[in-house]
């Protein structure tokens, strides 16, 4: 039975090695248990529920602290810093139609939710594409 245990916990070693998702590691710990479990208790059923609801405890437990520590901050772009920026309106900008605006020393093509005229101030929404949307201030 111990044989079985190994072939499982490496195979699960595998798996999380080639996908690195912080999932089958828990049952990795599971099937450890599960393994020493089956030194002492000949019962695969006993074994085999011992290591379905270690593992799930596990995960549930544990995954959701560890996802928040490895979680790697997103660092913004160049493009990205503009958004919240303000620029000012070179051409106007209509309803269903591009402008374009200058931001930060850049012309963008813009579009909006409403018609600006040129020399309004506006405000920097989202990048989409090459485009950029924007509101008036």
């Amino acid at each position: 039975m111990s044989y079985m245990w190994l072939i499982v916990i490496l195979l699960l070693i595998i798996i999380e090695a080639m996908s690195i998702n912080l999932t089958t590691i828990w049952f990795v710990f599971s099937g450890l248990v599960a393994l020493l479990l089956s030194f002492f208790i000949d019962s695969l059923i006993i074994q085999f529920s011992v290591f379905v609801i270690l593992g799930l405890i596990l995960l549930i437990t544990t995954r959701p602290i560890l996802t928040k520590l490895f979680k790697q901050n997103k660092v913004s772009t160049n493009l990205d810093r503009i958004i919240g920026m303000t620029g000012t309106v070179t051409e106007p900008i209509k309803k269903n139609e591009t402008g374009e605006v200058k931001v930060d020393g850049k012309r963008w093509t813009a579009y909006a939710d409403k018609g600006i005229k040129e020399g309004r101030i506006v405000k920097i929404l989202k990048i989409e594409g090459v485009k950029v949307k924007v509101e008036e201030e």
